[in-house]
């Protein structure tokens, strides 16, 4: 067993190594490419660095009230807090039926308040989010 487990770990090094081999044996040939609109290679914000990185048929909005960015964002917070208020009411469905027993009391208590705090670190990380976000690009 040591000896196949000596032979895989091997093996799993090897692969970077060739990987790394053939990205300094093959050389990159640049394409020369026309700049995106709205590139500005001279500005250092957040949003040229976006606008330089777009490829073709991608949206331009990345930031903004209706960016990729932040729709995203929102609706990964959506789920965050959803899965949190269904859990809340999971806690409280269990709660209620524990008919007493201390155990399943204690872990309907600790359900609700590990989804009240899920819901507190949504709204906090939306509010976060948005300020930052805010604060970096230009309007």
């Amino acid at each position: 067993m040591k000896k196949f487990i000596k032979k895989l770990s091997q093996g799993l090094l090897l692969v970077p190594a060739i990987a790394l081999m053939a990205s300094v044996v093959l050389p990159v040939t640049p394409v020369a490419m026309a700049a995106p609109a709205g590139c500005d290679s001279d500005s250092l914000s957040i949003s040229s660095g976006a606008n330089c990185a777009q490829g073709e048929g991608q949206p331009t909005d990345l930031f903004g009230s209706s960016g990729i960015f932040e729709t995203i964002v929102n609706v990964l917070l959506f789920l965050i807090g959803a899965i949190s208020v269904i859990m809340l009411i999971y806690g409280g469905i269990r709660y209620t039926i524990s008919g007493g027993d201390s155990n399943s009391v204690t872990a309907a208590k600790n359900t609700i308040m590990y989804a009240v705090i899920g819901i507190v670190v949504a709204i906090l990380a939306y509010a976060i989010v948005n300020f930052v976000v805010g604060s970096l690009v230009k309007s």
